[in-house]
């Protein structure tokens, strides 16, 4: 069976207790992560075949790394062993990656220095039908961005799938080129786009409108936002389009899928408790390729996709451990 691949920035997430209790405590909590990673380790835990690329430098710490990505089912034998360090970044407890209070320590990462023309990419490939990145991918360099593209290119030459999320990152992006510029190149291979709809306006120029969004038809725009990804990037065929809105301590949380002519909206989530918010998009973007790889209809994609993100915002740390079934009664229980 072939394999899904993730691409992206492998970091290690520190996450300090709010107020200074951490350095009472003697204690940094330290999760993996990275977009792209937690992906393809819900992936595995969904039973797909899953592989992962990112650079990391060759050292004891990296390979302990790696070993405890193996163990959990996802395929390292892509991972290029190079560069100089592992990219990090620092989160609050309880608070989410768009936080201002983020900081992000990934500068001249393995990942961000791995130039082009190094990486073989037909043997990374040979036993790949999907390709999956997100939008952090390109935003940490310029040499990260080329490298993107020159995996994209070769995926799509071999009639790989590509999904791409727009994740949007202000603290990143700090390379000199505007989001936009960059992303355009990189959307014509992308065959299925996961976002928001503010996202795709900063990343790819989408207009908003605000007639829409002042009067809560979200579902409408997400339609309007569909259409003109679709209509600008033919190769895609699949947009979905998350809301998450913050009601009081909790969230309310749905999703909208559109094709061409079709759409799909998922059940309403609400909950008044969160443990973490890391990951969840990621989950979603997960859930949407494993729908596709399992036949499922438009409804069960965005209903499963959207309980996937919303079971992983009652779990600690970057990934997801929820099985299929788990994330079924999910959907049961919020319809």
């Amino acid at each position: 069976m072939k394999k899904v691949l993730c691409l992206g920035e492998i970091l290690l997430r520190l996450s300090p207790a709010a107020n200074g209790q951490w350095l009472e405590q003697n204690q940094l909590p330290v999760f993996m992560g990275g977009a792209e990673l937690n992906a393809a380790t819900a992936l595995a835990v969904w039973g797909h075949p899953v592989k992962y690329f990112t650079a990391m430098p060759d050292n004891a710490l990296s390979k302990d790394i790696a070993a405890y990505l193996s163990k959990k089912n996802i395929d390292t034998s892509a991972i290029h062993y190079s560069g100089n360090r592992i990219g990090l970044y620092y989160l609050q407890q309880g608070t989410d990656m768009k936080n201002a209070g983020t900081v992000f320590d990934r500068a001249g990462s393995s990942f961000a220095t791995l130039e082009t023309g190094v990486v073989h990419w037909n043997d990374v490939l040979a036993d790949v039908e999907w390709l999956h990145f997100s939008a952090i991918a390109p935003a940490v360099s310029a040499t990260a961005a080329a490298l993107c593209l020159e995996a994209l290119k070769a995926a799509s030459a071999k009639g790989i799938k590509i999904s791409v999320d727009l994740n949007y990152r202000a603290l990143l992006w700090k390379y000199g080129k505007d989001p936009k510029e960059v992303m355009k190149t990189l959307l014509p291979y992308c065959n299925l786009v996961m976002g928001n709809i503010w996202a795709a306006n900063t990343l790819l120029g989408i207009e908003l409108d605000e007639t829409l969004i002042g009067s809560e038809q979200y579902a409408a725009h997400a339609t309007t936002t569909a259409n003109a990804i679709m209509q600008q990037y033919p190769a895609c065929t699949t947009v979905a389009n998350t809301f998450r809105f913050d009601e009081g301590k909790g969230i309310r949380y749905f999703a909208v899928l559109n094709k061409v002519n079709e759409q799909a909206i998922s059940t309403t989530f609400r909950t008044d408790t969160v443990i973490d918010k890391v990951g969840s998009g990621d989950c979603f973007m997960a859930g949407l390729i494993h729908a596709a790889l399992s036949g499922y209809s438009n409804e069960e994609t965005i209903n499963y996709a959207a309980a996937a993100a919303f079971g992983k915002l009652q779990e600690k740390g970057d990934t997801t451990s929820n099985a299929v079934d788990t994330i079924k009664k999910i959907i049961t229980a919020n319809g």
